[in-house]
């Protein structure tokens, strides 16, 4: 059973109402809780008593008044089955990315394009420095109007000012790539094995890079999907609500499922990112499971590994995130990665955000497109 132990709270902000301080501590106990109010209340009222976060001024009551007033939370429809007590709105939904955004990869300003650079120059959206002649065909929008009206003053003179096409120039531009990337989280029960709590994290990570690539990158597509025993499709409203269930861990039924994703996107650039803490341990023949949670299956690792050629063969890069640094986990990400030509990183819970990040933009900044034209 999963334990969780709290010590004093400690606000960053010293100017925050009680509202806001109680509210920090509100969602991070949601994410934990799998988005059960009732259940993080319960969790925030305890706290309280131990480390004294409200005062007489202004109490549990009154910060669970201000939520539903506020619009993060209203009463469970008592015609579902469940009784009374809340549940999440939308508005507490968005507001569990932003925070994860800011708690993972810092304050990103949102970007009105797709704002990945290539190397090369053309009919794109981010003007440079650089300026040309102007061609036949470029677009006017990026028209230099001040070294044109120069050339027209010095061509022409004056008394005879003209504008002619030999007289114009325009800026060159970065195309900017947009990228189609699937996220892949393992949900086996080995997440929360020995109590460790694995998913917390990286369903942070999954909140924040959904958060990051529908503000800064809106042209952008993120498909997320879950894997245990099968693997399906989850919308990122549901990222904050994800368990961890009696599953083993069927890697091939994840890969299988982001490649017919990815295949339908018409975009050039692809990836997956897999977020996961154990081998492959299951895979499906018919309507049969195979299971065995017992070392490197050869039968399992080795569907795992033809999948990963078979990415590499189609440009979709892994790049996989492993949470667990066992020498035999060590040994089949090596043999994963080189079979797709990806990257791999072995990293600890607090730094698996900043390894997310640090890769999507430099994929990102690595492919060369330009209007449907691969470089």
């Amino acid at each position: 059973m999963i334990t969780w132990r709290f010590s004093e709270f400690q606000s960053d902000g010293e100017d925050k109402t009680p509202f806001e301080r109680l509210l920090e501590l509100f969602q991070e106990l949601l994410i934990h809780t799998s988005g059960d109010v009732d259940e993080a209340l319960s969790w925030l009222t305890e706290l309280d008593k131990q480390h004294h976060l409200t005062s007489d001024d202004y109490g549990i009551a009154d910060f669970i008044k201000e939520l539903e007033e506020k619009g993060y939370i209203q009463p469970r429809d008592r015609g579902d089955g469940n009784g009374g007590g809340f549940r999440p709105t939308a508005k507490i939904e968005i507001n569990l990315r932003q925070q994860a955004l800011k708690d993972v990869f810092g304050t990103i300003k949102k970007s009105k394009r797709g704002n990945h650079n290539t190397k090369h120059g053309g009919l794109g959206d981010e003007q440079t420095s650089e300026i040309r002649p102007y061609q036949f065909g470029d677009s006017l929008d990026h028209l230099a109007l001040s070294e044109s009206i120069k050339n027209a003053q010095i061509n022409h003179g004056i008394d005879d000012f003209q504008l002619t096409q030999k007289d114009l120039e325009i800026r060159e531009t970065f195309y900017q790539s947009q990228m189609s990337t699937v996220l892949m989280i393992d949900i086996s029960h080995s997440m929360i094995l020995y109590g460790e709590d694995r998913i917390t994290p990286a369903k942070k990570v999954a909140m924040a890079l959904a958060e990051y690539i529908t503000t800064k990158f809106p042209k952008d597509t993120l498909d997320i999907i879950v894997f245990g025993n099968d693997s399906w499709r989850i919308e990122i409203k549901d990222l904050p609500y994800l368990q961890v269930g009696p599953y083993h861990t069927n890697t091939v039924a994840g890969l299988e499922l982001a490649m017919d994703i990815l295949r339908k996107r018409r975009n050039p650039n692809k990836q997956i990112f897999m977020i996961t803490d154990g081998k492959p341990t299951c895979i499906k023949r018919g309507k049969k499971y195979y299971k065995n949670s017992w070392g490197l299956d050869k039968k399992i690792i080795n569907r795992t590994l033809n999948l990963a050629m078979r990415c590499k063969k189609l440009n979709i890069p892994i790049t996989t995130f492993m949470i667990a640094q066992d020498p035999y986990l060590v040994q089949f990400v090596e043999q994963f990665t080189a079979a797709n030509q990806g990257k791999a990183f072995y990293s600890s819970l607090k730094g698996l955000g900043e390894f997310v990040f640090k890769d999507y933009q430099q994929n990102k900044s690595k492919k060369r497109y330009r209007r449907g034209r691969g470089y």
